[in-house]
């Protein structure tokens, strides 16, 4: 035989080896391309998070937090975050999920790369790459989740479908988005998957207590193993997220479905009661040893809930498998069993309603609130991840295309299983359950949906194998298999990759494939927005500890390492105060600013800032955080009874209130449902009577009578504090410009509406007249009068104003210019004590004093300051003013260095303007302003009283035909894209906007 022949056999008989190699392991370079492509989608906007100085810059609040926690991490490493008192103030907060496992993995790895001492630079940027790296890590127990259900071709479609989805997974593990969900998901597969190799295992070893009673351990050892595996992946699950509490509920329903479907079928119970058993006891006992709050009630903390929760699924396993084993020495029929559990079960409930009630609130609170769209809270309907999908079809199409729709199917090829005569495996129950709750949960909250995708992918793989297999394709046949191959199995194979995966390429991907998203990333505008003012906060205002004549910044140490309090109330040093606003911004306040904020996006103390911002008055507003700094809540409460609590008010009080234009618009719907009364009633006129007509030329005519421009909030940020004692405008953020904020009402148009419409109908037989504004009901339409009117507040840009003043069904009530954040700080004020000799008689009885300055922000903007109080008849007076002439007292001093100062000395009228009074100029002091001490007047002058003019009027005239666009832009210099960030926002948040209000 010829050399060349011998190569030709050789090459021959080499031939199989290779392909079965090939065969064997042909997946495994393509998980790692999968895992390579989802990891550079996900960094694509890398470059948009490096700032020049270094900062921080990402996406979303809770990344914000989430920095700090990694700070905190490597700073006190291996150690996390016990108790945070930059936040939450008055009492600090227990942050229970920030600080855990996800923030240890971030820390450890750049303790690696920095070599035991990483920079800030080198921790920002693994915190920056870690989250891609996790959700890339997504794909290996995806995949072999997918090969459990439908062999290798269906794992290898599974981590498709996971890679190719651009929705709310792909958007919340890309660069810049420090937070803990990509490591919720990547733990909740590797608990999934561990789980269900632990069951199989346990069918095939089949372990019984008679093995655990001879201490067969040779032949326990194998299912001992997964279990115990099974046991610490859903520990780990649980340290990176305790909400995820749920898994754990998820796997009881799964094991007391199971477990009676296995007796009933005639299989011993004993064989998944073993894994139950010890899967659910390791996480008892890592979950008692990680207990940092002793509490039931909570399940954002490490408390007693995940190792009790746990712990019972372990006795119930037991206590079924013995139950089981009564039944059957009693000869009981085995279709009695289901029922005689769900009896105990329910017995179990009332056993807990009455001895454990706060467990039982804690659990019915998340079922309905999380788990099933039944009765979610009204306050966490404020955040937008948390409220349900409007449409859930459309929703889930979007999130991922057809493929949903073919998982559905997958389930469904599941559940006939058995019916089919074929196997079914107590893994398919698992997958089956955890599927369905997960479609539940985001059918509850939107956010799940990056837990959905979970089970979208690994469910499609059943799904495709099954058609696969219905119509006989040998896909790994060989190439003899691929030439039998038939047009019609061709055309099947085609049309199933189309329908699972061409939604989730363009164009049909909604206008954004996961490749156009990661591209498009970039630093969250609102964060963006308040660093300014945030870093003006950290440099312009003493430090926690050092307010006025106190010097205890030293004992509040921004890393420091503070215990938990017994009563949950961490007692603060003289000279400590708090930042007043809303919640979604406290993380910002804390991280960006360095200083202490009330409430946060763990909505701790919402209620309280809500009370406080939507106070009709000063007075109120005053007791309001007098009530506060007593310890007690403000919420619900009359003046009489925040009268009583004030008296007892210490030293922990709120020093700074900041606002920004979304809080004064968009968000104060979600701020006046806290503490009440509704939206409703801060939006219609005060003379409006309930139940009446309201026709929009009233509106429009009276809305400075609505109570919402009393609030707080209002004379604040669109008065610039005009008229108050208390409070002074010390700063406003000058990098971004200001905007428009409009109020628009819908109204009933029968000219315009189409009459055939069932809305035109409905409205006409409710009784709306021409002009009427539409009322609305939990979003339903209502009867003129009743609900809600149909309003909304917020930033707009002039196009939308023009479409607006052309849209005959949508008119403009109110237009007025707003800076993106205004710092406000609460002083004692000056008391100006005056009195005038009336010997003219040039003075009747209602004589007023009124006092005015005229004052200039850093952003160059002037308005003018006025007061004006009655004349007692002897000729006095006594007025609070807030501001100062001039700057003596800063940061160096214990207070802070104001950026908005007067252009000149205070003016004090006594009489009526128009005609002859008296007149006088003042200096006052800052001294005199933040210790609150007295100025008296004196030299008045008898003269005509001219009316201060206005320096600056924030309201334009909302009943203009038209508004001149060149004047307006040289007024406003509106930014068009940075109004656009910032809408976007305000509709993606949250918001009210924010986060979850368990993170």
């Amino acid at each position: 035989m010829s050399t060349d022949t011998e190569h030709v056999d050789e090459g021959v008989a080499a031939s199989p080896s290779l392909l079965e190699t090939w065969r064997d392991w042909y997946h495994l370079p393509l998980i790692g391309v999968v895992i390579l492509f989802m990891f550079v989608t996900r960094v694509l906007s890398y470059g948009n998070f490096i700032t020049d100085d270094g900062r921080p810059a990402l996406n979303a609040v809770d990344s914000w937090y989430h920095w700090r926690t990694v700070e905190w991490t490597a700073e006190n490493y291996p150690n996390t975050m016990p108790y945070e008192i930059w936040t939450g103030f008055p009492t600090g907060n227990y942050v229970g999920q920030f600080g855990t496992l996800f923030d240890q993995i971030i820390v450890t790895v750049a303790m690696i790369v920095g070599l035991g001492d990483p920079s800030s630079s080198t921790l920002y940027s693994v915190a920056l790459l870690t989250v891609p790296a996790m959700a890339a890590l997504v794909a290996i127990p995806v995949f072999y989740m997918g090969r459990r259900l439908g062999g290798t071709i269906g794992g290898l479609v599974s981590i498709a479908v996971l890679a190719l989805a651009p929705g709310t997974f792909f958007y919340r593990s890309t660069v810049g988005q420090l937070q803990h969900h990509v490591a919720e998901v990547l733990f909740m597969a590797l608990a999934v998957l561990s789980m269900m190799v632990a069951l199989r295992v346990a069918e095939r070893e089949q372990p019984i207590y008679e093995l655990v009673a001879d201490r067969d351990w040779d032949a326990l050892r194998e299912p001992a193993k997964y279990s115990a595996l099974a046991g610490i992946a859903l520990s780990l699950y649980l340290w990176v997220w305790p909400p995820g509490v749920v898994l754990v509920g998820i796997f009881a329903v799964f094991f007391t479905v199971q477990l009676c479907l296995d007796y009933v079928r005639g299989t011993s119970p004993d064989h998944l009661a073993f894994v139950g058993a010890i899967s659910m006891a390791i996480p008892a006992l890592f979950m008692l040893v990680m207990i940092e709050e002793v509490s039931l009630g909570s399940t954002t903390s490490f408390g007693l809930l995940q190792p009790i929760a746990a712990a019972l699924v372990a006795f119930g396993c037991l206590f079924m498998a013995g139950l089981a084993r009564v039944w059957n020495s009693r000869e009981i029929d085995r279709r009695y069993y289901p029922a005689a559990i769900g009896g105990l079960l329910l017995g179990a409930f009332v056993v807990m309603w009455l001895a454990l009630p706060d467990l039982y609130d804690t659990f019915v609170g998340n079922l309905t609130g999380r788990l099933l769209p039944l009765d979610p809270s009204e306050t966490g309907l404020t955040v937008s991840e948390v409220q349900p999908p409007d449409d859930f079809n459309a929703h889930v199409f979007g999130e991922f295309g057809a493929a949903f729709y073919t998982m559905l199917a997958g389930l469904a090829f599941l559940v006939a299983r058995p019916f089919l005569g074929r196997e079914f495996r107590a893994e398919y129950t698992l997958v089956i359950i955890w599927s369905l709750f997960l479609i539940s949960m985001t059918a509850t909250q939107t956010r799940f949906s990056y837990y959905l995708v979970l089970a979208v992918a690994v469910v499609n793989a059943i799904f495709v194998a099954d058609v696969v297999r219905f119509f006989d394709l040998d896909i790994r046949g060989g190439v003899d298999s691929l030439r039998q191959v038939e047009t019609y199995q061709i055309i099947v194979l085609v049309l199933v990759a189309m329908l699972v995966f061409v939604p989730l390429l363009t164009p049909m991907a909604g206008g954004a494939t996961a490749w156009q998203q990661g591209q498009n990333m970039g630093p969250h505008h609102e964060a963006m927005t308040w660093e300014e003012s945030n870093h003006w906060l950290a440099e312009n205002t003493p430090e926690p500890g050092n307010w006025g004549e106190d010097e205890n910044a030293d004992q509040l140490d921004y890393m420091g390492t503070y215990e938990y309090p017994e009563d949950g109330d961490y007692d603060y040093p003289a000279g400590s105060y708090g930042v007043m606003s809303w919640w979604d911004y406290g993380h910002l306040i804390t991280t960006q600013g360095e200083r202490m904020p009330h409430s946060n996006p763990f909505q701790q103390h919402a209620d309280s800032s809500s009370a406080f911002l939507t106070a009709e008055s000063e007075d109120r507003g005053e007791l309001v955080l007098d009530t506060i700094a007593a310890g007690e809540n403000p919420t619900d409460l009359s003046d009489q009874e925040l009268e009583t609590y004030a008296e007892e008010a210490g030293d922990e009080e709120m020093r700074y209130v900041m606002i920004d234009s979304a809080m004064a618009s968009s968000k104060f719907n979600a701020i006046s449902q806290w503490s009440g009364p509704d939206y409703g009633y801060y939006m219609t006129p005060s003379d409006h009577d309930t139940g009446e007509h309201l026709n929009v030329e009233d509106l429009q005519e009276d809305f400075d009578e609505a109570p919402f421009h009393e609030t707080m909030l209002a004379q604040l940020y669109y008065d610039d504090a005009d008229g108050m004692e208390h409070y002074r405008a010390v700063h406003e953020s000058e990098e971004t410009p200001p905007m428009l904020i409009g109020t628009t009402a819908e109204v009933y148009d029968s000219q315009v509406i189409d009459p055939q419409a069932e809305a035109a109908q409905d409205l006409e037989e409710m009784g709306y007249s021409d002009g009427d504004v539409i009322h609305v009901d939990d979003g339903e339409l209502a009867a003129p009068g009743e609900g809600q009117p149909s309003m909304s507040i917020g930033p707009m840009t002039e196009a939308e104003l023009s479409q607006i003043q052309q849209d005959p069904m949508n008119e403009l009530i109110d237009l007025q210019v707003g800076e993106p954040v205004q710092t406000f700080e609460r002083v004692d004020g000056a008391t100006l004590s005056g009195e005038v000799d009336d010997e003219d008689d040039l003075l009747d009885d209602n004589a007023t004093a009124t006092v005015d300055v005229d004052l200039e922000t850093n952003a160059d903007r002037e308005f003018t300051y006025t007061q004006e109080v009655d004349v007692e008849d002897d000729g006095s007076f006594e007025v609070t003013v807030p501001y100062a002439t001039d700057d003596e007292l800063g940061v160096e001093d214990g207070y802070t260095d104001s950026d908005v100062m007067a252009t000149g000395d205070y003016n004090v009228s006594v009489g009526e303007f128009g005609e002859d009074g008296y007149e006088t100029q003042t200096e006052v002091p800052e001294e005199a302003v933040v210790h609150g001490e007295t100025v008296t007047l004196e030299d008045f002058e008898q003269t005509e009283l001219e009316e201060p003019e206005e320096a600056d009027d924030d309201e334009l005239d909302a009943d203009d035909e038209q508004i001149d666009d060149d004047e307006m832009e040289d007024e406003l210099e509106i930014d068009e894209d940075e109004l656009e960030d910032e809408m976007a926002d305000a509709e993606d948040e949250d918001d009210g906007a924010g986060e979850d209000p368990a993170e």
